[in-house]
C-alpha cells in the first residue's frame, strides 16, 4: 500500500485489486442494508395501520434522516474511500456533501434524543402524557430537529467557518469555534439529554420494582383477624354470625378482585417501565460505542493539528466514521426487536405477504389481551 502526501498533510492510500474488491464489498452491502432496513420502517408506520400513531413519527423521521445518510452521504464516502481518500467530485459539490452529511447524521442523532425524552414522558405521564401526544405535535418536534440540524452545516457555507478542500482532499471546517459548536449541538448536549432520560427512565423502573412486590395487596394478618371477630360473634349469636360472615366474605372477596386487578395494573406498568428502561439503554449504548470515538477525534483534531488540515491517519478517520454510520443500520433492528408488531410486519413485508397486515396484527394484539385477561393468579 503506497501513500502520497497532499499540501494539507492528509494521505491518499492506493489499494491493490484484492483490497478494492474486498473494501468496495464491505462498504456496498453496509450501505444496502441500511437503505433496505429503514425502508422498512418507513413502509411499515406509513402503510399499517396499526403502526399509525404519533409516537411512531419520531421513528419515521430517525429511519428518514438514516436513510438519508445512505443514499445521499454513503454512496460518496465508499468510492473515496476506494480510491484510498481522494476526493474527485470538486470544491462546490465538497461544500454540498459536507452540508448533507452534518445534516442528516445530525438529524439522526438529535432524533433520537427527542425519542428517549418522548419514552420518559410516556413512563413517568402515562395519564397526561397521551393527550398532549398528538400528530401536530409531533410534526412540530420533527421540523425543530431538522431546522436545527440545518442550522450546524450553514455557517460553512456564509463564511464563518470554510471548509478545507485542496483539490484532492474535503474535509469540514476546522475552525475552533465552528468545531466545539457543531460537535455540542450534533453530539455531546443529545448524549447527555438521552444519558439523563436514561437514568430516569431505570430509577423508576426500579422504584417500580421495589414498589410492586410490597405494596397495595391485603396482608395474612387481615385475614385472620377477620376469621377471629366471625368466631366471637358465633359464640354470642347464630344468627348474627351467619350474617355477619356473610357480610365479611363478601367483603373480603370484593377486596381481594380488586387488589388483584390494581396488581394487574401495576405489572402492566412495570413490565412497560422496563421494556423502556431496556430499550432505551441499548439505543442509548449503541449510539455512544458508534459515535463517541469520532467525535472525540473530531473535537480534539484541530486543537492537536491546527485548522488548516488533518493529521489523524486516514485509515484510522475513516474507520471511526463507519462505525457512526453503522448506527445508522443498527437503529431499525434495535426498535424492531422491542416493538413485536414491527417484526411482525417487517416478516410479513419481507415474505411478500402484504394482504391482511393489519388484521394479522390486530388478532396478534387481542391475542395477547386475552393471554393477559385469562393468566392465572398464581402466575400474575
Amino acid at each position: 500500500m503506497e501513500t502520497n502526501g497532499t499540501r494539507c498533510g492528509e494521505q491518499i492510500l492506493s489499494y491493490g485489486r484484492v483490497e478494492k474488491v474486498l473494501i468496495g464489498g464491505v462498504l456496498t452491502m453496509l450501505t444496502l442494508i441500511t437503505i433496505c432496513g429503514n425502508l422498512l420502517v418507513v413502509i411499515s408506520v406509513c402503510f399499517v395501520k396499526k403502526l399509525r400513531q404519533p409516537s411512531n413519527y419520531l421513528i419515521v423521521s430517525l429511519a428518514m434522516a438514516d436513510l438519508s445518510v445512505a443514499l445521499a452521504v454513503m454512496p460518496f464516502v465508499s468510492i473515496t474511500d476506494l480510491i484510498g481518500g481522494q476526493w474527485i467530485f470538486g470544491q462546490f459539490f465538497c461544500n454540498v456533501f459536507i452540508a448533507m452529511d452534518v445534516m442528516c447524521c445530525t438529524a439522526s442523532i438529535m432524533t433520537l434524543c427527542v425519542i428517549s425524552i418522548d419514552r420518559y414522558l410516556g413512563i413517568t405521564k402515562p395519564l397526561t402524557y397521551p393527550v398532549r401526544q398528538n400528530g401536530c405535535c409531533m410534526a412540530k418536534m420533527i421540523l425543530s430537529v431538522w431546522l436545527l440540524s440545518a442550522s450546524i452545516t450553514l455557517p460553512p457555507l456564509f463564511g464563518w467557518a470554510q471548509n478545507v478542500n485542496d483539490g484532492r482532499v474535503c474535509l469540514i471546517s476546522q475552525d475552533f469555534g465552528y468545531t466545539v459548536y457543531s460537535t455540542a449541538v450534533a453530539f455531546y448536549i443529545p448524549m447527555s439529554v438521552m444519558l439523563i432520560m436514561y437514568y430516569r427512565i431505570f430509577r423508576a423502573a426500579k422504584l417500580s420494582a421495589a414498589k410492586h412486590t410490597i405494596t397495595g395487596f391485603p396482608r395474612e394478618e387481615d385475614y385472620e383477624e377477620e376469621s377471629l371477630d366471625c368466631v366471637a360473634a358465633a359464640l354470642k349469636l347464630q344468627r348474627e354470625v351467619e350474617e355477619e360472615c356473610s357480610t365479611r366474605v363478601s367483603r373480603l372477596l370484593k377486596t381481594g378482585e380488586h387488589h388483584q386487578r390494581r396488581k394487574r395494573k401495576n405489572q402492566s406498568i412495570f413490565k412497560r417501565e422496563q421494556k423502556a428502561a431496556a430499550t432505551l439503554g441499548i439505543v442509548v449504548g449503541a449510539f455512544s460505542f458508534c459515535w463517541l470515538p469520532f467525535f472525540l477525534v473530531s473535537t480534539a483534531r484541530p486543537f492537536v493539528c491546527g485548522v488548516e488540515c488533518s493529521c489523524v491517519p486516514l485509515w484510522l478517520e475513516r474507520t471511526l466514521l463507519w462505525l457512526g454510520y453503522a448506527n445508522s443500520l443498527i437503529n431499525p433492528f434495535i426498535y424492531a426487536f422491542f416493538n413485536r408488531d414491527l417484526r411482525t410486519t417487517y416478516s410479513n413485508l419481507l415474505r411478500c405477504r402484504y394482504r391482511n397486515i393489519n388484521r394479522k396484527l390486530s388478532a396478534a394484539g387481542m391475542h395477547e389481551a386475552l393471554k393477559l385477561v385469562e393468566k392465572p393468579d398464581a402466575d400474575v
